[in-house]
């Protein structure tokens, strides 16, 4: 049976993350982007972790166009496992979200591969207390509407028998590589700029965030898992956090005199006049005006024990890699 574990989105930050995660374990990659090259590489270790003479697999590239049938089946065949970390763009979610997704069941289902799906907590829609995998999917914005859809043309293709699928459902992430996430670079850069750090939302309310490598890691797990199939699964993360108390954690690393500020309703809607995406998050500003938890207990009693990396570590690792890669 193939070992090849396919990254649909391999260039983005969840991706890139599912790549690094998946070489960590000894899989073989096919990573795929519109613009990936064929050729064949190996991955440069990090620190602590197995360097090729020791096994670590080869990475292929491979370039595709995930939103076309052709492309779809291009990029996974002979997989056992299929990541989908790619998606259209998110003011064009609605537009695009299930065409987009019914061509990547296609290339799934004539590979005989599994699906895992890097999906979020937006169908749930406003809730009272931490989120479980069993709430009702109730969500009624555009956004929140579209996922549902997603996660039911997924799920339903597993019940008919035509792919294996899962789903792993984080909060907002933040880590390295993570430019593209409300916890990026309004943030870490900014922090290490010396400017103000902004949170979206209200900073005293809690808050579940991810770790990127966290986030791959759980992702990953779930495609090697049979018992994972046919349902969705909140990926473990640390403990809850406030914005304030997150920002706190950046300027304690970062140095500096501390500049923090919360980015309100107001000029959410403000910025939203000439920005798509950011006008895009008012359909959702339940999740940043009261407390936002997801309850991640059924995973960690299915494939536990679970380690996550701690807020202040995953702060400091995500300051660093900004340190190098975005000044």
């Amino acid at each position: 049976m193939s070992d090849l574990h396919v990254v649909l989105g391999a260039t983005g930050a969840i991706g890139s993350a599912v790549v690094a995660a998946l070489t960590a374990r000894g899989h073989r990659v096919r990573a795929v982007s519109r613009h990936a090259t064929s050729e064949t590489t190996q991955p440069r270790a990090a620190a602590g972790e197995p360097s090729a003479a020791s096994g670590e697999s080869l990475v292929t590239g491979f370039a595709a166009d995930v939103a076309t049938a052709e492309g779809a089946v291009a990029a996974c065949r002979d997989a056992a496992v299929v990541y989908q970390c790619a998606q259209p763009k998110y003011e064009r979610w609605a537009e695009e979200f299930p065409a987009f997704t019914r061509t990547v069941l296609a290339g799934v289902e004539a590979a005989g591969a599994k699906l895992v799906m890097a999906d979020n907590l937006y169908v749930y829609g406003p809730v009272t207390g931490p989120m479980t995998e069993d709430l009702p999917h109730a969500a009624t914005n555009p956004q929140g509407r579209t996922r549902a859809e997603v996660d039911a043309l997924i799920l339903d293709a597993h019940r008919a028998g035509r792919v294996r699928a899962t789903l792993g459902r984080a909060s907002d992430y933040y880590g390295p590589g993570g430019t593209n996430t409300t916890i990026g670079p309004t943030i870490f850069a900014a922090a290490l700029a010396g400017k103000t750090a902004r949170w979206v939302g209200d900073l005293d309310q809690p808050h579940t965030v991810a770790y990127l490598p966290d986030l791959a890691a759980a992702l990953v797990t779930l495609g090697e898992h049979d018992s994972a199939d046919g349902r969705a699964w909140h990926l473990p993360a640390a403990e809850p956090i406030t914005g304030r108390a997150f920002l706190d954690l950046v300027w304690a690393e970062a140095g500096g005199t501390p500049k923090i500020a919360g980015l309100g309703r107001g000029t959410q809607r403000l910025l939203g006049l000439v920005n798509p995406t950011v006008r895009a998050l008012g359909e959702t500003w339940y999740q940043r005006d009261r407390p936002f938890v997801a309850d991640d207990s059924a995973f960690r009693a299915t494939f536990g024990p679970v380690e996550v990396t701690p807020h202040a570590a995953g702060v400091a690792a995500t300051l660093a890699w900004y340190r190098t890669h975005a000044r």
